[in-house]
Protein backbone atom coordinates (compact mmCIF):
# COMPACT_ATOMS: atom_id res chain seq x y z
CA UNK A 1 0.00 0.00 0.00
CA UNK A 2 1.43 3.19 -0.93
CA UNK A 3 0.79 6.75 -0.07
CA UNK A 4 1.38 10.32 -1.29
CA UNK A 5 3.35 11.48 1.69
CA UNK A 6 4.79 9.24 5.30
CA UNK A 7 2.67 6.39 6.76
CA UNK A 8 2.64 5.57 10.05
CA UNK A 9 1.54 1.51 10.72
CA UNK A 10 0.42 -0.39 13.12
CA UNK A 11 -1.08 -3.74 13.34
CA UNK A 12 -4.57 -2.12 13.59
CA UNK A 13 -4.99 0.96 11.61
CA UNK A 14 -2.73 3.34 8.92
CA UNK A 15 -2.39 6.72 8.39
CA UNK A 16 -1.72 8.32 5.21
CA UNK A 17 -0.39 12.30 5.40
CA UNK A 18 -0.41 14.47 2.56
CA UNK A 19 -3.28 12.67 0.36
CA UNK A 20 -4.51 14.12 -2.44
CA UNK A 21 -8.62 14.57 -2.62
CA UNK A 22 -9.96 14.42 -5.74
CA UNK A 23 -14.01 15.08 -4.36
CA UNK A 24 -13.43 18.48 -6.75
CA UNK A 25 -11.14 20.12 -8.85
CA UNK A 26 -9.09 21.65 -6.67
CA UNK A 27 -7.48 18.48 -5.75
CA UNK A 28 -6.27 19.18 -2.13
CA UNK A 29 -3.32 17.47 -1.33
CA UNK A 30 -2.89 18.18 2.58
CA UNK A 31 -5.26 16.06 4.23
CA UNK A 32 -4.53 13.42 6.65
CA UNK A 33 -6.35 10.00 6.36
CA UNK A 34 -6.16 7.55 8.56
CA UNK A 35 -7.86 3.88 8.08
CA UNK A 36 -8.94 1.26 10.89
CA UNK A 37 -8.75 -2.47 11.18
CA UNK A 38 -12.44 -2.49 9.31
CA UNK A 39 -11.53 -0.35 6.14
CA UNK A 40 -13.03 2.65 7.49
CA UNK A 41 -11.69 6.44 6.67
CA UNK A 42 -11.62 9.32 8.60
CA UNK A 43 -10.25 12.26 7.19
CA UNK A 44 -8.55 15.47 9.23
CA UNK A 45 -7.53 17.72 9.56
CA UNK A 46 -8.14 20.52 7.20
CA UNK A 47 -11.67 18.63 6.08
CA UNK A 48 -14.74 20.37 4.21
CA UNK A 49 -18.07 18.81 3.34
CA UNK A 50 -16.79 17.19 0.07
CA UNK A 51 -14.01 15.42 1.75
CA UNK A 52 -15.53 13.95 4.57
CA UNK A 53 -18.37 12.18 1.94
CA UNK A 54 -15.94 11.37 -0.18
CA UNK A 55 -13.81 9.43 2.21
CA UNK A 56 -15.79 8.50 4.87
CA UNK A 57 -18.08 6.16 2.83
CA UNK A 58 -18.16 2.60 4.47
CA UNK A 59 -16.40 0.36 1.90
CA UNK A 60 -19.00 -1.50 -0.08
CA UNK A 61 -17.61 -4.70 -2.24
CA UNK A 62 -20.75 -4.67 -4.28
CA UNK A 63 -20.56 -8.02 -6.46
CA UNK A 64 -21.43 -7.13 -10.20
CA UNK A 65 -24.99 -7.37 -11.38
CA UNK A 66 -26.72 -7.95 -15.04
CA UNK A 67 -30.32 -7.35 -15.12
CA UNK A 68 -30.45 -6.45 -11.12
CA UNK A 69 -28.84 -10.20 -10.53
CA UNK A 70 -25.78 -11.09 -9.18
CA UNK A 71 -23.31 -12.34 -11.61
CA UNK A 72 -19.63 -12.66 -11.79
CA UNK A 73 -17.16 -10.31 -13.18
CA UNK A 74 -16.37 -12.71 -15.98
CA UNK A 75 -19.94 -13.33 -17.00
CA UNK A 76 -20.90 -9.05 -16.59
CA UNK A 77 -17.48 -8.68 -19.13
CA UNK A 78 -19.03 -11.07 -21.41
CA UNK A 79 -22.28 -9.48 -21.46
CA UNK A 80 -20.57 -6.64 -22.27
CA UNK A 81 -18.87 -7.42 -24.93
CA UNK A 82 -22.06 -8.66 -26.51
CA UNK A 83 -23.41 -5.38 -26.08
CA UNK A 84 -20.71 -3.69 -27.15
CA UNK A 85 -20.80 -6.26 -30.72
CA UNK A 86 -24.66 -5.69 -31.26
CA UNK A 87 -23.92 -2.15 -31.71
CA UNK A 88 -23.59 0.11 -34.57
CA UNK A 89 -23.00 3.20 -32.17
CA UNK A 90 -21.48 2.84 -29.17
CA UNK A 91 -21.58 5.81 -26.50
CA UNK A 92 -19.00 5.63 -23.79
CA UNK A 93 -20.44 8.51 -21.23
CA UNK A 94 -19.93 9.93 -17.71
CA UNK A 95 -16.26 9.34 -17.52
CA UNK A 96 -16.22 10.21 -14.01
CA UNK A 97 -12.13 8.61 -13.74
CA UNK A 98 -9.09 8.95 -13.81
CA UNK A 99 -5.99 9.28 -16.14
CA UNK A 100 -5.19 5.65 -16.25
CA UNK A 101 -9.22 4.96 -16.27
CA UNK A 102 -9.26 7.55 -19.29
CA UNK A 103 -6.83 5.86 -20.99
CA UNK A 104 -8.74 2.78 -20.95
CA UNK A 105 -11.49 4.44 -22.24
CA UNK A 106 -9.81 5.53 -25.14
CA UNK A 107 -8.85 1.88 -26.50
CA UNK A 108 -11.67 0.60 -25.79
CA UNK A 109 -13.38 3.25 -27.94
CA UNK A 110 -11.26 3.04 -30.90
CA UNK A 111 -11.69 -0.69 -30.61
CA UNK A 112 -15.38 -0.46 -30.56
CA UNK A 113 -15.93 2.70 -32.38
CA UNK A 114 -17.67 4.16 -29.67
CA UNK A 115 -18.20 8.30 -28.85
CA UNK A 116 -16.97 9.96 -25.57
CA UNK A 117 -18.70 12.59 -23.72
CA UNK A 118 -18.22 13.74 -20.39
CA UNK A 119 -20.68 14.37 -18.02
CA UNK A 120 -20.24 17.79 -17.24
CA UNK A 121 -19.63 18.50 -21.08
CA UNK A 122 -22.41 21.18 -21.38
CA UNK A 123 -20.74 23.31 -18.97
CA UNK A 124 -17.06 22.37 -19.76
CA UNK A 125 -17.87 23.17 -23.94
CA UNK A 126 -18.79 26.39 -23.16
CA UNK A 127 -14.78 27.13 -22.16
CA UNK A 128 -13.44 24.59 -25.03
CA UNK A 129 -15.66 27.17 -27.44
CA UNK A 130 -13.59 30.23 -26.24
CA UNK A 131 -10.31 28.91 -26.76
CA UNK A 132 -11.04 27.62 -29.83
CA UNK A 133 -12.39 30.73 -31.79
CA UNK A 134 -9.89 32.87 -29.69
CA UNK A 135 -8.11 31.74 -27.13
CA UNK A 136 -7.60 33.11 -23.32
CA UNK A 137 -5.18 34.18 -20.95
CA UNK A 138 -5.63 31.89 -17.81
CA UNK A 139 -3.77 31.15 -14.82
CA UNK A 140 -3.12 28.43 -12.10
CA UNK A 141 -3.94 28.21 -8.77
CA UNK A 142 -0.44 28.01 -7.57
CA UNK A 143 -0.15 32.01 -9.20
CA UNK A 144 -2.88 33.24 -7.35
CA UNK A 145 -2.08 31.95 -3.85
CA UNK A 146 1.05 33.47 -4.32
CA UNK A 147 0.14 36.75 -6.82
CA UNK A 148 -3.36 37.95 -7.11
CA UNK A 149 -4.63 41.09 -5.17
CA UNK A 150 -8.23 41.48 -6.79
CA UNK A 151 -9.91 39.03 -7.55
CA UNK A 152 -13.13 39.29 -9.27
CA UNK A 153 -15.76 36.39 -9.38
CA UNK A 154 -17.94 36.30 -11.70
CA UNK A 155 -21.48 34.54 -11.36
CA UNK A 156 -20.98 31.96 -8.88
CA UNK A 157 -19.70 31.61 -5.01
CA UNK A 158 -17.01 29.75 -5.95
CA UNK A 159 -17.12 27.48 -2.84
CA UNK A 160 -20.46 25.76 -3.40
CA UNK A 161 -18.51 23.36 -5.96
CA UNK A 162 -14.88 24.23 -4.42
CA UNK A 163 -15.41 24.41 -0.68
CA UNK A 164 -11.51 25.41 0.23
CA UNK A 165 -10.96 27.87 -2.50
CA UNK A 166 -10.79 30.63 -0.30
CA UNK A 167 -8.89 28.94 2.49
CA UNK A 168 -6.13 27.99 0.39
CA UNK A 169 -5.18 30.38 -2.74
CA UNK A 170 -7.08 33.52 -1.06
CA UNK A 171 -6.76 33.68 2.42
CA UNK A 172 -3.66 31.95 2.89
CA UNK A 173 -1.27 32.77 5.54
CA UNK A 174 1.79 32.63 3.64
CA UNK A 175 2.79 33.61 -0.11
CA UNK A 176 6.32 33.18 -2.50
CA UNK A 177 7.10 36.92 -2.44
CA UNK A 178 5.90 38.31 0.73
CA UNK A 179 2.39 39.40 -0.01
CA UNK A 180 0.23 40.62 2.78
CA UNK A 181 -2.65 37.97 1.90
CA UNK A 182 -4.69 39.72 4.82
CA UNK A 183 -5.01 42.62 2.49
CA UNK A 184 -6.26 41.31 -1.13
CA UNK A 185 -10.02 42.70 -2.14
CA UNK A 186 -12.64 40.55 -3.34
CA UNK A 187 -15.23 41.67 -5.92
CA UNK A 188 -18.49 39.51 -6.72
CA UNK A 189 -20.05 40.06 -10.04
CA UNK A 190 -23.29 39.36 -11.30
CA UNK A 191 -25.57 36.00 -9.82
CA UNK A 192 -27.45 36.77 -6.66
CA UNK A 193 -28.61 35.52 -3.49
CA UNK A 194 -24.69 34.15 -3.12
CA UNK A 195 -23.15 34.00 -0.19
CA UNK A 196 -20.29 35.97 -0.35
CA UNK A 197 -19.04 34.86 3.06
CA UNK A 198 -15.89 33.37 2.01
CA UNK A 199 -14.90 36.51 0.51
CA UNK A 200 -14.95 38.65 3.95
CA UNK A 201 -10.94 39.18 4.77
CA UNK A 202 -9.54 38.31 8.15
CA UNK A 203 -9.85 41.66 9.06
CA UNK A 204 -13.38 41.52 8.47
CA UNK A 205 -13.32 43.51 5.31
CA UNK A 206 -16.69 42.89 3.20
CA UNK A 207 -16.32 41.90 -0.58
CA UNK A 208 -17.38 44.13 -3.09
CA UNK A 209 -20.82 43.16 -4.32
CA UNK A 210 -22.55 44.12 -7.79
CA UNK A 211 -25.51 41.65 -8.71
CA UNK A 212 -27.30 41.22 -11.65
CA UNK A 213 -29.31 38.33 -13.50
CA UNK A 214 -26.99 35.16 -15.03
CA UNK A 215 -27.82 36.18 -17.97
CA UNK A 216 -27.26 39.13 -18.58
CA UNK A 217 -23.37 38.54 -17.77
CA UNK A 218 -22.58 38.67 -21.49
CA UNK A 219 -23.22 42.37 -21.83
CA UNK A 220 -21.97 43.43 -18.42
CA UNK A 221 -18.98 41.87 -19.31
CA UNK A 222 -18.76 43.55 -22.95
CA UNK A 223 -19.64 47.09 -20.93
CA UNK A 224 -16.64 46.29 -18.19
CA UNK A 225 -14.50 45.67 -21.16
CA UNK A 226 -15.22 48.82 -22.98
CA UNK A 227 -14.78 51.03 -19.52
CA UNK A 228 -11.40 49.43 -19.02
CA UNK A 229 -10.73 50.28 -22.37
CA UNK A 230 -11.38 54.07 -21.89
CA UNK A 231 -14.97 53.98 -23.44
CA UNK A 232 -17.49 55.93 -22.05
CA UNK A 233 -21.03 53.99 -21.85
CA UNK A 234 -24.44 56.18 -22.73
CA UNK A 235 -26.63 54.71 -20.12
CA UNK A 236 -26.73 55.10 -16.08
CA UNK A 237 -26.92 51.03 -15.32
CA UNK A 238 -26.37 47.80 -17.21
CA UNK A 239 -28.76 44.79 -16.23
CA UNK A 240 -29.32 46.66 -13.04
CA UNK A 241 -25.65 47.36 -12.27
CA UNK A 242 -25.04 51.43 -12.05
CA UNK A 243 -22.72 52.47 -14.77
CA UNK A 244 -20.43 54.07 -12.02
CA UNK A 245 -19.89 50.70 -10.36
CA UNK A 246 -18.42 49.41 -13.26
CA UNK A 247 -16.14 52.34 -14.25
CA UNK A 248 -15.18 51.91 -10.46
CA UNK A 249 -14.08 47.80 -11.09
CA UNK A 250 -12.06 48.37 -14.29
CA UNK A 251 -10.13 51.25 -12.82
CA UNK A 252 -9.97 48.71 -10.15
CA UNK A 253 -8.53 46.20 -12.63
CA UNK A 254 -6.47 48.59 -14.69
CA UNK A 255 -4.39 49.59 -10.89
CA UNK A 256 -4.48 46.05 -9.49
CA UNK A 257 -1.04 44.38 -9.70
CA UNK A 258 -1.89 40.82 -10.54
CA UNK A 259 -5.88 40.86 -10.68
CA UNK A 260 -7.75 37.37 -11.37
CA UNK A 261 -11.20 36.65 -13.33
CA UNK A 262 -12.70 33.85 -11.96
CA UNK A 263 -15.47 31.61 -13.04
CA UNK A 264 -17.38 28.51 -12.80
CA UNK A 265 -19.15 27.34 -15.90
CA UNK A 266 -21.24 24.88 -14.03
CA UNK A 267 -23.21 27.72 -12.78
CA UNK A 268 -23.31 29.84 -16.58
CA UNK A 269 -26.22 27.84 -17.38
CA UNK A 270 -28.08 30.25 -19.45
CA UNK A 271 -28.22 30.62 -23.44
CA UNK A 272 -24.93 31.92 -24.91
CA UNK A 273 -23.21 31.71 -21.63
CA UNK A 274 -19.90 31.11 -23.91
CA UNK A 275 -20.27 34.79 -24.64
CA UNK A 276 -19.50 36.01 -20.59
CA UNK A 277 -16.65 33.76 -21.35
CA UNK A 278 -15.17 35.16 -24.86
CA UNK A 279 -15.48 38.59 -23.08
CA UNK A 280 -13.97 38.26 -19.70
CA UNK A 281 -11.21 36.67 -21.87
CA UNK A 282 -10.91 39.37 -24.05
CA UNK A 283 -10.66 41.80 -21.03
CA UNK A 284 -8.19 40.09 -19.62
CA UNK A 285 -6.40 40.38 -22.96
CA UNK A 286 -6.60 44.25 -23.07
CA UNK A 287 -5.82 44.56 -19.48
CA UNK A 288 -2.35 42.81 -19.94
CA UNK A 289 -1.64 45.84 -22.25
CA UNK A 290 -0.35 48.07 -19.12
CA UNK A 291 -0.60 45.56 -16.09
CA UNK A 292 -0.99 41.67 -14.79
CA UNK A 293 -4.36 39.97 -15.10
CA UNK A 294 -5.38 36.46 -15.75
CA UNK A 295 -8.52 34.44 -16.11
CA UNK A 296 -9.21 31.29 -13.84
CA UNK A 297 -11.80 29.00 -15.31
CA UNK A 298 -12.62 26.59 -12.28
CA UNK A 299 -13.93 23.12 -13.01
CA UNK A 300 -12.50 19.52 -13.04
CA UNK A 301 -15.40 18.11 -10.71
CA UNK A 302 -15.86 13.97 -11.93
CA UNK A 303 -12.69 13.69 -13.49
CA UNK A 304 -13.65 16.21 -15.98
CA UNK A 305 -9.93 17.60 -16.61
CA UNK A 306 -8.59 13.99 -17.01
CA UNK A 307 -11.04 13.22 -20.10
CA UNK A 308 -10.05 15.86 -21.72
CA UNK A 309 -6.45 16.09 -21.22
CA UNK A 310 -6.28 12.16 -22.36
CA UNK A 311 -8.34 12.86 -25.20
CA UNK A 312 -6.56 15.43 -26.35
CA UNK A 313 -2.82 13.96 -26.05
CA UNK A 314 -4.34 10.28 -27.48
CA UNK A 315 -6.99 11.29 -30.05
CA UNK A 316 -5.71 15.38 -30.46
CA UNK A 317 -9.32 16.57 -30.07
CA UNK A 318 -11.52 17.14 -26.80
CA UNK A 319 -14.16 15.26 -25.52
CA UNK A 320 -17.40 14.98 -27.96
CA UNK A 321 -15.52 12.57 -30.30
CA UNK A 322 -16.32 9.70 -32.37
CA UNK A 323 -14.58 6.62 -33.32
CA UNK A 324 -17.22 5.85 -35.84
CA UNK A 325 -15.15 5.76 -38.85
CA UNK A 326 -11.89 4.16 -37.55
CA UNK A 327 -10.22 7.30 -36.83
CA UNK A 328 -10.67 10.10 -34.12
CA UNK A 329 -13.55 12.60 -35.64
CA UNK A 330 -14.13 16.03 -33.42
CA UNK A 331 -18.32 17.92 -33.52
CA UNK A 332 -18.95 19.95 -30.30
CA UNK A 333 -22.27 19.69 -31.34
CA UNK A 334 -23.68 16.29 -33.24
CA UNK A 335 -21.50 14.15 -30.47
CA UNK A 336 -23.05 15.54 -27.30
CA UNK A 337 -24.45 12.71 -25.59
CA UNK A 338 -27.51 14.46 -24.94
CA UNK A 339 -27.85 14.92 -28.63
CA UNK A 340 -26.94 10.87 -29.29
CA UNK A 341 -28.97 9.71 -26.40
CA UNK A 342 -32.09 12.53 -27.46
CA UNK A 343 -32.36 11.59 -31.39
CA UNK A 344 -31.67 8.00 -30.62
CA UNK A 345 -28.52 7.63 -32.60
CA UNK A 346 -26.63 5.77 -29.60
CA UNK A 347 -27.78 2.08 -29.65
CA UNK A 348 -25.54 1.22 -26.01
CA UNK A 349 -24.48 3.25 -23.14
CA UNK A 350 -21.50 2.31 -21.20
CA UNK A 351 -21.75 4.95 -18.37
CA UNK A 352 -18.27 5.81 -15.81
CA UNK A 353 -18.88 7.09 -12.27
CA UNK A 354 -16.25 5.78 -10.54
CA UNK A 355 -15.69 9.07 -7.82
CA UNK A 356 -19.14 9.61 -7.29
CA UNK A 357 -22.44 7.51 -6.82
CA UNK A 358 -24.68 9.91 -7.21
CA UNK A 359 -23.98 10.65 -10.30
CA UNK A 360 -26.40 7.23 -11.98
CA UNK A 361 -26.84 7.50 -16.28
CA UNK A 362 -29.81 9.08 -17.28
CA UNK A 363 -32.87 6.75 -17.93
CA UNK A 364 -32.74 5.37 -21.63
CA UNK A 365 -34.34 2.63 -23.37
CA UNK A 366 -30.95 1.63 -24.86
CA UNK A 367 -28.84 -1.26 -23.23
CA UNK A 368 -26.91 0.17 -21.03
CA UNK A 369 -23.50 -0.54 -18.55
CA UNK A 370 -22.35 0.85 -15.66
CA UNK A 371 -18.91 0.98 -14.39
CA UNK A 372 -19.46 2.54 -11.24
CA UNK A 373 -18.78 3.45 -7.10
CA UNK A 374 -19.88 0.12 -5.74
CA UNK A 375 -22.64 2.75 -3.31
CA UNK A 376 -24.29 3.55 -6.78
CA UNK A 377 -28.10 2.70 -6.46
CA UNK A 378 -30.50 3.19 -9.69
CA UNK A 379 -34.26 3.73 -10.04
CA UNK A 380 -33.80 0.91 -12.51
CA UNK A 381 -31.21 -1.31 -12.96
CA UNK A 382 -28.58 -0.79 -15.85
CA UNK A 383 -28.42 -4.42 -18.22
CA UNK A 384 -24.99 -4.83 -16.57
CA UNK A 385 -23.49 -2.75 -13.49
CA UNK A 386 -19.84 -3.43 -12.93
CA UNK A 387 -18.88 -1.98 -9.33
CA UNK A 388 -15.20 -0.26 -9.49
CA UNK A 389 -12.43 0.73 -6.95
CA UNK A 390 -12.81 4.72 -6.01
CA UNK A 391 -9.31 6.45 -7.36
CA UNK A 392 -7.67 7.74 -4.49
CA UNK A 393 -9.13 5.02 -2.03
CA UNK A 394 -9.30 1.68 -3.55
CA UNK A 395 -6.43 1.75 -5.98
CA UNK A 396 -3.68 4.45 -7.01
CA UNK A 397 -4.39 7.00 -9.94
CA UNK A 398 -3.12 10.12 -11.29
CA UNK A 399 -5.69 13.31 -11.60
CA UNK A 400 -5.34 17.06 -13.15
CA UNK A 401 -5.93 19.58 -11.25
CA UNK A 402 -8.97 22.68 -12.24
CA UNK A 403 -5.70 24.21 -13.42
CA UNK A 404 -5.16 21.80 -16.10
CA UNK A 405 -1.80 22.27 -15.89
CA UNK A 406 -0.90 20.01 -12.47
CA UNK A 407 -1.77 16.36 -11.93
CA UNK A 408 -1.57 14.95 -8.74
CA UNK A 409 -0.79 11.15 -7.17
CA UNK A 410 -4.06 9.55 -6.30
CA UNK A 411 -2.80 6.72 -3.18
CA UNK A 412 -4.39 3.40 -2.14
CA UNK A 413 -5.35 3.89 0.98
CA UNK A 414 -6.95 0.40 1.61
CA UNK A 415 -7.70 -3.26 0.28
CA UNK A 416 -10.12 -3.65 -1.76
CA UNK A 417 -11.37 -6.70 -3.70
CA UNK A 418 -12.83 -4.14 -6.47
CA UNK A 419 -11.06 -4.32 -9.65
CA UNK A 420 -10.13 -0.55 -11.31
CA UNK A 421 -12.07 0.57 -14.52
CA UNK A 422 -9.00 0.42 -16.28
CA UNK A 423 -8.19 -3.33 -15.88
CA UNK A 424 -12.25 -3.93 -16.21
CA UNK A 425 -12.49 -1.79 -19.75
CA UNK A 426 -9.16 -3.20 -20.74
CA UNK A 427 -10.41 -7.22 -20.21
CA UNK A 428 -13.32 -6.01 -21.93
CA UNK A 429 -11.09 -4.78 -25.08
CA UNK A 430 -9.34 -7.60 -25.29
CA UNK A 431 -12.64 -9.57 -25.74
CA UNK A 432 -13.96 -8.08 -28.41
Amino acid sequence: MQSSGKSQTDTNSTTHEHVACPACGLLCDDLTVSRNAGGILEVTPNTCARSVQFFQRPPTDTSPRIAGKPATLDTAIARTVEILRQANQPLISGLGTEVQGMRAVMSLADKSCASIDHMNSNAFMRNIQVVQNSGWMTTTLTEVRNRVDLLVVVGTDIVSHFPRFFERNIWNRESMFGQETSMREVVYLGGRDIDTSAGVAPDGRKPDVLPCDLERLPEVAAALRALANGKKLQVTEVAGIAAAELEKLAERLKAAKYSVIAWATTTLDFPHAELAIQNISELVKDLNQTTRSSGLPLGGNEGEMNANQVSAWISGYPIRTSFGKGYPEYDPLQLSADKLLGSGEADALLWISSFNPERTPPQTSIPTVVFGHAAMKFDREPEVFIPVGTPGIDHNGVSFRSDNVVSLPLSQLRQSTLPSLSAVLTAIEQAL
